[in-house]
């Protein structure tokens, strides 16, 4: 009996040790699972804070004035290129290298220099837009003024800070949102050095060398933007008359601000290349 009753004593203690090594290894999967749950909680938050990020970067209309002075200071932006634009968020990346159906084509401008009248308020400007600095800029354009599809559209977007004065205009709805069914490309006589000087007219785009569409911004003081992606066509510019963006800049910001609507309503009368 008392053979018994010690085999009986090392099974039970047989028994007892492998159920609380089962249970430590139990606990030690469940804290395995909780810590790679914790883990894969903070890559999906930080995943999603990139992508906030990254909207608001590359959704942004424009070069921020921290961006025009990033650049002017001789740094490198990593953020997807923002314009004096369209609002819409297209990836560099992955964007369509091709342009809308109804886009003209860049030889019907190729060599050709287009002169003509920008009316604001009833104030006139001489413009001159280059093609053969810019081709298919020039051809947009120039489909777009004989179309008279600028007039009666506004100019949405001033701004007055260091190194970065201009004037945007031709959003089709007056709210600085692109136009997805008309885009463009390439960007075209791109200033290497970022500078645009005053009387400089630039086709504002999204993110993409082909987001380019039917809005554009007057200089009205030597400015310096960010080259991300190639940075903005340079389709032409002022030959007389940029005294009067002048005054609607001098006139300020809605807000006091140094980048949104100007105070003065800015109405395109006409928009004429010829």
């Amino acid at each position: 009996m008392a053979t018994t009753s010690k085999k009986e004593t090392r099974e039970a203690r047989r028994r007892v040790a492998q159920m609380q090594a089962k249970r430590q290894l139990r606990a030690e999967q469940g804290a395995r699972r909780r810590r790679d749950n914790l883990l894969a909680a903070g890559a999906i938050l930080v995943a999603v804070l990139l992508a906030v990020v990254l909207q608001l970067t590359v959704f942004s209309s424009n070069p921020t004035a921290e961006e025009v002075a990033a650049a002017a200071a001789g740094l490198n932006s990593t953020s997807a290129a923002t314009d004096p634009a369209s609002g819409e968020a297209t990836d560099a990346a992955t964007a369509a290298q091709t342009n809308s159906p109804n886009v003209p084509a860049a030889n019907t401008a190729a060599g050709k220099t287009f002169t003509g009248q920008l009316s604001l308020n009833g104030q006139p400007l001489g413009i001159q837009v280059d093609g053969t600095k810019a081709p298919q800029a020039a051809a947009v354009f120039k489909s777009l003024a004989d179309a008279n599809f600028f007039n009666g559209l506004t100019c949405h977007r001033l701004t007055n800070a260091d190194n970065f004065g201009v004037l945007q205009c031709g959003s089709k709805g007056g709210d600085g949102a692109g136009d997805p069914d008309y885009q463009w490309g390439p960007v075209e006589n791109s200033p290497a050095d970022g500078k645009y000087p005053a009387g400089s007219i630039a086709v504002a785009r999204g993110s993409s060398t082909y987001s380019n569409g039917t809005q554009f911004f007057i200089v009205y003081k030597d400015t310096v933007l960010p080259q991300t992606d190639g940075g903005y066509t340079l389709m032409g510019n002022v030959t007389s008359g940029l005294d009067v963006v002048q005054r609607i800049a001098d006139a300020g910001i809605a807000g006091g601000a140094s980048d949104g609507a100007p105070v003065t309503p800015v109405t395109i009368d006409s928009f004429t290349l010829g």
